[in-house]
């Protein structure tokens, strides 16, 4: 009898053993670390496009918090390595070749850029293969199963804002200030874009403010002065848009020009002062963002930092703070780097605290929301913190 529970136990602890190392397996557990290699980011990114001013400052960032991560030991002790590849203006077949390259070379998870149709072919072709896909600053909720399907979606996710919550933080800011009458403009070249019109309006209203006119526009097409002449025909206490690109400069200095000098409030998009223009200067305008590069950040790293990479806009804490999110992600699920896994982990963040800022998603919302909003102005061409603001309410749209 002794003999057969002797042999009893061996087979229980060899079961037992067995158990743990499918588990191990299964979860990507770190007891394997060292023979397994390193972490694989591949980044799809904008190098002189559109997106430039938005993807470099994060990828900037980026690299710096994956070196200070490997001087450490890197995640569940195996170092991060960070691979790359030029979208060159996120021309549709090239960032799908782009993917195939990262994913070739054995990316685990792919990083993308700041604009979901921009990033779409990108996005599809890592969740097709069971990849995570990343953004550092997509602002709408379609980077996830809104977008991409109930199954497939559930590995798309972005550290941007959701673009419901910017224009509720824009909202907020502007019934605070006493401008209580806006007039809107929509560029239609984005879905962030719209997006963050449609939930200023909804909030702004809410909370008792006044629409008096509504104008649109389109990146290319030439008509923005059309949409400020009229938008100045209509007395407001504010102009909002949410817009970057050539249009952010030509809407600005059209209302100058007209002698109006009426507050202007844009999202994150109109963040920095490389668009301004010399002549006229850009006066009383305002932006909501991820972080000041003025210097006047509350956050002594973020000041440091955005010195150290020359930033043009809040979001190159995005960079840094996208990669602290993914690393708590993978310690968090026992180091897996699968991505249904790290989906699933990532869904239960709330409040998780990352150099750029706190980030909570849910089940639906696979982008940012519940952000301290800073809030920058640009006066005479110069630029300064002037305030935070976070959303109360998350409206839908």
């Amino acid at each position: 009898m002794r003999g057969k529970r002797t042999l009893g136990v061996a087979v229980t602890l060899l079961t037992g053993v067995a158990a743990v190392a499918v588990l191990a397996a299964s979860m990507g557990g770190s007891a394997t670390a060292a023979t397994r290699g390193p972490i694989v980011i591949g980044w799809a990114y904008d190098a002189k496009g559109q997106m430039a001013p938005f993807d470099n400052p994060a990828l900037a960032t980026a690299r710096i918090r994956i070196r200070e991560l490997n001087a450490k030991g890197g995640v569940n002790g195996r170092k991060l390595r960070l691979d790359t590849c030029d979208t060159q203006n996120n021309a549709p077949a090239r960032a799908k070749s782009c993917a195939r390259q990262l994913l070739a070379k054995g990316a685990h998870i792919i990083f993308t850029t700041c604009d979901v149709d921009f990033a779409t072919p990108v996005v599809q072709e890592a969740i097709n293969r069971g990849k995570l896909a990343i953004s550092t600053c997509i602002g709408t909720d379609q980077m996830g199963p809104k977008r991409f399907g109930a199954v497939k979606g559930r590995l798309a996710f972005s550290f941007g804002n959701v673009a419901q919550d910017e224009g509720s933080a824009m909202a907020e800011y502007a019934i605070r200030r006493g401008w209580k009458k806006a007039g809107l403009a929509t560029n239609t070249l984005l879905v962030y874009f719209k997006n963050v019109i449609q939930a200023f309006e909804k909030r702004y209203t809410q909370l008792g403010g006044k629409v008096v006119a509504r104008e649109s526009y389109a990146t290319g097409a030439t008509n923005v002065q059309l949409a400020v002449t009229k938008l100045h025909a209509k007395k407001a206490d504010v102009y909002v848009t949410s817009t970057a690109f050539g249009e952010l400069p030509a809407f600005v200095s059209g209302f100058r020009t007209l002698g109006n000098q009426t507050p202007i409030l844009n999202s994150w998009a109109g963040d920095g002062t490389y668009w301004v223009t010399k002549t006229p200067k850009v006066t009383n305008y305002y932006a909501v963002t991820y972080a000041s590069i003025f210097g006047d950040d509350p956050n002594a790293k973020i000041n440091a930092l955005g010195k150290q990479v020359k930033a043009g806009t809040g979001g190159f804490v995005q960079g840094i703070g996208t990669i602290d999110g993914i690393a708590e992600a993978i310690k968090r699920a026992n180091g897996s780097t699968n991505g249904a896994v790290l989906s699933r982990t990532l869904e239960g963040f709330k409040k998780v605290q990352t150099t750029g800022g706190k980030i909570s998603f849910s089940r639906s919302l696979h982008s940012v929301f519940g952000r301290k909003y800073r809030v920058i102005k640009i006066q005479n061409n110069k630029g300064s913190r002037v305030g935070f603001v976070t959303a109360q309410v998350v409206p839908k749209i």
